[in-house]
Order: C-alpha cells, then structure tokens, then sequence
C-alpha cells in the first residue's frame, strides 16, 4: 500500500466522529425507553434521584455498544424490572437537538416504541411519587441514582406527569393516538 493511502487511511481514522479526537468528536448518548400500558389502561413510569434530582421517566436507558436499540430495551427491562418485555412498535426518535442533562457536552437522542410484558411484573410497584424504601436509599448512596416504578392512570396522565423535555412530547403524542382512545 502507498505511503500517501496510510496516511489518507489516519486522516480519515482520526477525523471520524467515531474516534476520541475531541476537535471532532460530537458525542451522541443514545436512549431508548418502552411505553408500556396496561390492561388498565396505565402507563408504567420510573421514579429515578439521580445525583441530588428527582425524575420522572418513561423505563429504559443507554444505548450499549455493539447492541441494537430493540435488544437495549428489553436488557433494560429485565435489569430494570426483571421483566421480559416484547417491542410492539416504534412511537418515535427525538427529531430535535436536545442536550444532555448531565453533560453539556452530549447531544441526546431518544427511541421509544410501545411496549408488552409477556410475564406479571415482579417489581414492586409504588403508588406514591418518589416512594423510595431503605434499600434503594442505600444503593442510592452506593451510586448515586436509584429509582422505583409506578403505573400513573390514563386519565391522570399528561405532559406533566414525565420530567425530561422529550419524554414530554411523547407523552402528550401517546395520549392523542387513536389506538389509546376509549
């Protein structure tokens, strides 16, 4: 191979997004949540304190290496929850920029779809917001975050009822789509 193709071969390696030359570098945190709605009609939501914040969020979470965003969600399910979950459909991927709440430095993009569980939930679900036990408490002084889950009612449930701004778009999407309607 001609010296000049090398060389044109580590331009290209070290110019790529993909590497970590930060002049070039735009570092992408891609999310992926699942909106699962009971046969009551409830949306499962995750009370998260995560570094000293309280948040409301639909279930889900970072994207891994090497793994496609439907597999990310059903990890993320089973680490969560314990739960097996089936992807329904695709309800939406952020189509705006939104920075990192965390690191202003990232620019997030979020996939949701629509999601089953193929087994009864196991995890124990709360009826008040932020009803974390002694045991969370601990893992979040562990880690810093810790979260719990609750199914907040059809009619109860709006923009208002999740923290993150994208999360809020999807929420009030859902609550216009037909197939949620009666």
């Amino acid at each position: 191979m001609p010296f000049s193709c090398i060389l044109y071969s580590v331009y290209c390696i070290l110019s790529s997004p993909f590497t970590n030359n930060k002049t070039n570098m735009t570092p992408f945190n891609i999310r992926v949540y699942g909106l699962l709605i009971n046969e009551k009609k409830q949306v499962l939501v995750s009370d998260e304190f995560i570094r000293g914040s309280y948040y409301t969020k639909f279930p889900g979470g970072g994207l891994e290496f090497g793994e496609g965003t439907r597999d990310c969600l059903k990890r993320e399910f089973k680490e969560e929850m314990d739960l097996s979950v089936e992807i329904e459909e695709h309800i939406y991927t952020t189509d705006f920029f939104q920075m990192s709440a965390f690191n202003p430095e990232h620019q997030i993009v979020s996939i949701y779809y629509l999601v089953k569980a193929i087994e009864p939930i196991k995890a124990t679900l709360r009826d008040t917001l932020f009803d974390f036990d002694e045991q969370q408490m601990k893992v979040y002084k562990e880690t810093g975050e810790t979260e719990t889950f609750r199914f907040v009612d059809w009619d109860d449930f709006s923009e208002d009822s999740v923290s993150l701004p994208i999360d809020k778009i999807v929420a009030g999407m859902i609550k216009t789509m037909r197939k949620f309607e009666n």
